[in-house]
């Protein structure tokens, strides 16, 4: 009789590369905790620094510069965005071993200037949702938050008063930073499309999806309410018939099912949120300054000031008007232009606009902001 030979165990080449891979990708994980918690202690030595000449700890101007030059050094395949949102959170969790700032927005949770704030100050901060921008000005001025982000103007709607009211109201408030976000809408349900009959929705969600609501759902009844994220909390208590136009991240928040993504009619749909505050931003030799004046209710005075702007050779991002409230008839102008109010052209400018504006304010220079989608 004779006897079996002992089986051979048959090595499979795919699993030992995948092992491989995995043991070389624990590896690199082990070093990157590493050089994490290694980065953090040297930020949390410069918080030291900043502490003792009392400079504040979020530095927008600098951030800007690490995040430029990541992207300069970025070269795949991750894309831009995604390192960058990697990074946000990064410097958020060392910034808050220095102090964990505190931060207003427009809420509730889950609203667009709620994500607009998460992606310029990660999450690592101690987040306030404040029903009003009145509120919002109102607690930075009293300083019970570092830090706020208001809504400035979309590129489909454009301006927003109330915003512009309340650097009126406000002139020492600042802006120190920007954020442009890139405002996907998308249809929230948990009924089914055929059942959809009512849609709630903020009054400018509503008019940026205006065309596509007409053509997809042209009986169904819409409602303004007071924010996108209330009209998802709305009808997760209201499922039947409803459905709310929000964001991504309130879908996930609420789980509630996204029924249409990506229903703005304009693809470059985009709202420029300011980030306010006390302090000034430092140059980075890539910023804009945001001034506030008033002029003469006289022939061609506008004229004059715009003449101001060309002699120095300073080109305008944004103008806008505003009524004010002061003086029937009169108007306060908004105006951004490029460079920082530290930069000879613009000290230039600013002194020149002095002599012919009634009131000037300069409400801050700030680095620009890259476009998060």
């Amino acid at each position: 009789m004779t006897t079996p030979n002992k089986a051979t165990v048959q090595t499979d080449p795919e699993n030992c590369d995948m092992q491989k891979i995995r043991m070389e990708i624990d590896s690199i994980d082990e070093k990157i905790v590493g050089l994490i918690n290694r980065r953090a202690e040297l930020a949390s030595s410069i918080g030291q620094i900043k502490a003792m000449r009392g400079e504040g700890i979020f530095n927008p101007a600098r951030e800007e510069e690490v995040l430029q030059n990541l992207l300069h050094h970025n070269h795949g395949p991750l894309s831009n965005s995604n390192l960058l949102a990697i990074y946000r959170e990064i410097i958020s969790s060392s910034r808050a071993l220095q102090h964990k700032l505190k931060v207003a927005f427009l809420g509730p949770e889950y609203s667009f200037s709620h994500v607009a704030s998460m992606a310029r100050f990660g999450q690592a901060v101690e987040f306030h949702p404040l029903s009003s921008i009145s509120m919002i000005f109102e607690e930075v001025e009293r300083k019970h938050v570092d830090f706020a982000v208001v809504p400035l103007e979309n590129s489909t709607d454009g301006r927003i008063t109330d915003t512009l009211d309340m650097f009126v109201r406000l002139p020492q408030i600042r802006i120190c930073a920007e954020v442009r976000l890139r405002v996907h809408h998308h249809l929230l349900a948990i009924c089914s499309e055929s059942q959809i009959k009512h849609i709630y929705s903020k009054p400018q969600a509503l008019s940026q999806c205006r065309g596509w609501l007409s053509k997809t759902f042209p009986e169904a009844v819409l409602h303004e309410i007071s924010s996108t994220a209330a009209a998802a909390q709305y009808i997760l208590e209201n499922t039947e018939g409803t459905a709310a136009i929000a964001s991504r991240e309130a879908a996930v928040r609420y789980g509630l099912r996204i029924a249409y993504s990506n229903i703005e009619d304009s693809p470059d749909n985009e709202t420029r949120f300011a980030v306010i505050g006390t302090h000034d931003s430092k140059r980075t030799g890539r910023d804009k300054t945001a001034i506030m004046f008033q002029i003469p209710h006289s022939p061609g005075s506008l004229a004059d000031i715009l003449n101001i702007f060309k002699q120095t050779k300073i080109n305008l991002t944004w103008i806008e008007s505003f009524p004010s409230r002061q003086v029937k008839g009169e108007y306060v102008f908004f105006v951004e232009f490029e460079g920082h109010k530290l930069d000879e052209q613009a000290k230039m400018a600013l002194e020149l606009l002095s002599k012919f504006c009634d009131q000037l304010t300069v409400l801050g220079s700030f680095p620009l902001a890259q476009l998060v989608d």
